[in-house]
């Protein structure tokens, strides 16, 4: 069994509008002392939106990191630590989608990168939708794609979904309301 690790000293190194990047001194089980690299997120939701048809509502994305575009279920951090996961879900769905909701029901919970970020991504699916209009971000440029849970398994295993959040998200979508 293991016994308990000890936070000693928690020192801010840098922080920008994503995260607060932070060293962190622990005691470990044995007495030794270690410091831990640690990125501390806002958190984040993101959404399965579901068509009346079945089909879910894919945002097709560049991401800097991979240098590429990537489709992924929408998603986006919280306005700070005190917004509900719920209503950052509900906000991105109409950014990104132009889509408003009329049922949103908990999924899964994620935590992204274990080893070294706290972040979690609380994951709704979103019915009845209703179509507004994309309000995306300045710097935001997103294809809304129309899939069916069959053509999005396919590609995770064909790996042209990679983006972990989305394979967690379809694949939990797919157990709990899939075939």
């Amino acid at each position: 069994m293991i016994k308990e690790f000890e936070l000693l000293e928690r020192k801010k190194v840098d922080s920008n509008r994503v995260f607060d990047y932070c060293k962190d001194t622990l005691k470990l089980p044995d007495g030794r002392i270690r410091v831990y690299e640690t990125l501390v997120h806002k958190g984040a939701a993101a959404i399965v939106p579901v068509l009346p048809d079945g089909r879910i509502l894919m945002v097709r994305q560049y991401r800097h990191a991979i240098r590429r575009v990537s489709l992924e279920i929408p998603a986006g951090g919280r306005n700070g630590r005190e917004e509900p996961f719920e209503e950052a879900a509900k906000r991105e769905l109409e950014e990104e989608t132009g889509y408003r909701c009329g049922e949103m029901t908990h999924l899964i919970s994620i935590v992204t990168a274990i080893a070294y970020c706290d972040e979690v991504i609380e994951v709704y699916v979103a019915e009845d939708l209703v179509p507004t209009r994309q309000n995306l971000d300045p710097d935001e440029f997103i294809d809304v794609c129309p899939c069916t849970l069959e053509d999005l398994v396919r590609m995770i295993y064909e790996g042209q979904i990679q983006d972990s959040k989305t394979i967690a998200s379809v694949m939990a979508y797919k157990d709990k309301y899939g075939n």
